[in-house]
């Protein structure tokens, strides 16, 4: 068997045998968090504020909000925390904060609670106070990843921005998707929009307590669907823009026929209908959404409110980075691709070295330690030498069928 074809099928064993081994290799599971364990909302101290006594806890929404507890839950509502810290110059500060599953909540809560007349949070983006902040007197609203934190001071303070900066950057923080808000509210267009009007919903209860153009029985919030919409200003008066974002093309264009269905049905009976039924109302679906306008304005205006929202699709990982059968199937195919490397080095090094010290012995010790002539035995089959044989018949003529010499025969 050649050196090429044994180096070969060692090296397929070792990779097998790699393959085996980490395969059998378990993966490491980290243990599970207990409930109680979970890090606290609120630190107990930031920015020279320091908490008095312990935070209040609870995980039950009628807690957080006796006014809202179903729409809490709707927004995956996890835990509360309300604390009162004092400064060294008297002042108090009463934070409420709320955690919830991921931003998205968040975001969602954040948008429940804003009011039309705070004023949002325009500093550049290393100066803003959260992901996103509002401001109503001494009041300041903001969300944080998947926390939202509703702050009251007692006095007003030129540092009182920079503290609440310090407070969101105390905040255990989100990773992963649990981090990104929804992607579909990016298509809502910015000129024309009303401040702190946009809502963002994530069931029927919320839909219902902000006055959506569309009921949810039409949204069909059991089709995994969300829901964002806002005032926009057009020549002709004020609009409601509702985006309703759906799993599957296909479901957003059987819901599209649902209101078109439900519209028909407003304007025949007008005593009952489950969608907006004065004014304007022009809907469409781009991709997997569902877009509608509404309002008392021209159907030109609603027309050109609705054309600016059109769907491009885009390729994102939306998977956990964090996912341990992932980083198992990824150190397997690491490992046996570092191992057949090393294997196959090793079998380059070696067939070079088994043939560089031949050459060198044959070149330095001729006829010494390789090829010498009492160890090299040939077999040769002479194939270009005949051997003739004469054979001479008694009684036979020179040249006669009853005597002579018979043909030259090769032995056998």
């Amino acid at each position: 068997m050649s050196f090429s074809r044994s180096a070969g099928i060692v090296i397929s064993i070792a990779c097998l045998l790699g393959m085996a081994v980490a395969a059998e290799k378990p993966a490491v599971q980290k243990p599970a968090r207990p409930a109680e364990q979970a890090s606290a909302i609120l630190p107990q101290q930031f920015e020279g504020w320091q908490m008095q006594g312990a935070a209040q806890t609870s995980t039950d929404p009628a807690k957080a909000d006796a006014t809202a507890p179903v729409i809490l839950t709707e927004y995956g509502f996890s835990d509360a925390a309300i604390a009162t810290y004092t400064h060294d110059d008297g002042r108090t500060l009463k934070v409420h904060a709320m955690r919830f599953a991921d931003a998205s909540g968040a975001f969602g809560a954040y948008t429940f609670y804003l009011q039309p007349q705070m004023t949002p949070d325009t500093t550049k983006k290393e100066d803003k106070i959260g992901d996103q902040a509002a401001f109503l007197g001494l009041r300041v609203l903001f969300y944080e990843g998947n926390i939202l934190v509703d702050a009251q001071f007692s006095q007003e303070s030129a540092m009182s921005g920079s503290q609440m900066r310090g407070l969101a950057k105390a905040l255990p923080r989100a990773s992963g998707n649990l981090a990104n808000l929804p992607t579909f509210i990016e298509f809502m267009p910015r000129q024309g929009y009303i401040t702190n009007t946009q809502k963002y919903v994530m069931g029927p209860a919320a839909l219902k307590a902000l006055a959506a153009p569309v009921s949810a029985d039409l949204v069909d919030f059991g089709t995994s669907s969300e829901v964002t919409f806002g005032r926009y200003s057009t020549p002709s008066g004020d609009a409601t823009l509702m985006l309703i974002s759906y799993p599957t093309p296909k479901l957003a264009a059987e819901h599209l026929r649902l209101i078109d269905a439900a519209r028909q049905m407003a304007q025949s009976q007008p005593g009952v209908s489950n969608v907006e039924n004065a004014g304007s109302f022009v809907d469409k679906r781009t991709g997997p959404i569902v877009v509608m306008v509404s309002g008392g304005v021209s159907d030109n205006d609603a027309k050109s409110l609705l054309g600016m929202v059109n769907y491009e699709a885009s390729v994102t990982w939306n998977q956990r980075t964090d996912n341990p059968e992932a980083r198992q199937l990824y150190s397997l195919i690491l490992n046996i691709v570092v191992l057949c490397g090393i294997l196959a080095g090793l079998a380059v090094v070696a067939g070079v070295a088994f043939g560089g010290i031949r050459i060198l012995m044959k070149r330095w010790y001729p006829d010494k330690v390789f090829d010498r002539p009492e160890h090299v035995e040939l077999i040769s089959l002479r194939l270009t030498e005949t051997i003739v044989t004469e054979i001479i018949v008694p009684g036979a003529g020179p040249s006669g069928a009853d005597g002579g010499r018979q043909a030259p025969q090769n032995p056998a």
